[in-house]
């Protein structure tokens, strides 16, 4: 299931007005590197330049329970990892790959 989605942004400041404006709450997460909303099951991200990650679109992420697993298994289906699973803190795992068209998509392992 998605539930989380992440958009690259040039100015954290500007764009958490925007975001804050749209969703009509305040961001629950709100550092120099990273601002998070939570609004019902979906959590909307912003992450200034792209990230580590750099980021040109907004980037979907599916949760899963076994993170390595499914990079596994879409890798065999003919994905390509793009970004290896790696702890984002709290033992959250996130990794990237893309599709045989080169979009980026994500994985999430709480």
């Amino acid at each position: 299931m998605i539930k989380t989605v992440l958009h690259p942004v040039s100015d954290l400041a500007k764009a958490k007005k925007v975001y804050a404006a749209l969703l009509g709450l305040q961001p629950d997460d709100d550092t120099p590197y990273y601002v998070g909303f939570e609004t019902g099951d979906q959590h909307i991200g912003l992450v200034p330049n792209g990230g580590p990650q750099g980021m040109t679109a907004p980037v979907a992420y599916w949760h899963v329970p076994d993170i390595e697993a499914k990079l596994a298994e879409v890798t065999a289906a003919g994905a390509t990892v793009r970004e290896a699973a790696h702890d984002v803190g709290g033992g959250r795992l996130v990794a990237t790959f893309t599709d045989p068209d080169g979009n980026v998509l994500g994985l999430i392992q709480d």
